[in-house]
């Protein structure tokens, strides 16, 4: 497969998997969570299902689409490891979705991270939150859901947290 093929379908997967997670958590309070900002498309993608709901972003620097940039409030800027703990203080365990779109393109490098986050997440997340991305998130108190028709296993990864 080219790498523009496996691109496509890593979008193609992302996009089905962020709709279902609007589906879950429909009419269910709390924020979103959008680890990983990057160009900005997922986060765009996000305000479009959820207009009505604060969406916080993480990453270490700012590389979006000027129009795909959240103000000032909304963007934890950083190291993971210093923000997502700043986050649990300030917002406490109240999102309903964390996505996380952390992949490098160094596999041992983005496994490493996800077993981190899967650790650092649940002081987000609030009771029954769906947990999505393009990496494995290990946590026992998670149980591993059913990806959309048509989603390779191991191409996505949706989880919904203890409730």
């Amino acid at each position: 497969m080219s790498r523009l093929d496996s691109v496509i379908r890593r979008l193609e997967a992302q996009r089905l998997c962020l709709n279902e997670a609007a589906s879950l958590v429909d009419g269910r309070p709390g924020h979103i969570l959008e680890i990983g900002l990057g160009n900005g498309r997922t986060y765009d993608h996000l305000r479009c299902l959820f207009p009505e709901r604060d969406i916080y972003c993480f990453d270490r620097r700012i590389a979006a689409h000027p129009d795909c940039i959240p103000d000032d409030g909304h963007m934890f800027l950083g190291d993971l490891a210093e923000t997502i703990p700043l986050a649990a203080r300030r917002l406490g365990p109240a999102a309903i979705l964390a996505h996380a779109d952390i992949g490098s393109g160094d596999r041992q490098t983005s496994l490493d991270l996800a077993i981190w986050l899967a650790e650092a997440l649940p002081r987000l997340l609030a009771g029954g939150a769906i947990v999505m991305g393009d990496q494995p998130l290990p946590n026992p108190a998670w149980t591993a859901l059913d990806l959309p028709r048509g989603i390779a296993q191991g191409r996505y990864h949706m989880y919904r947290a203890t409730p």
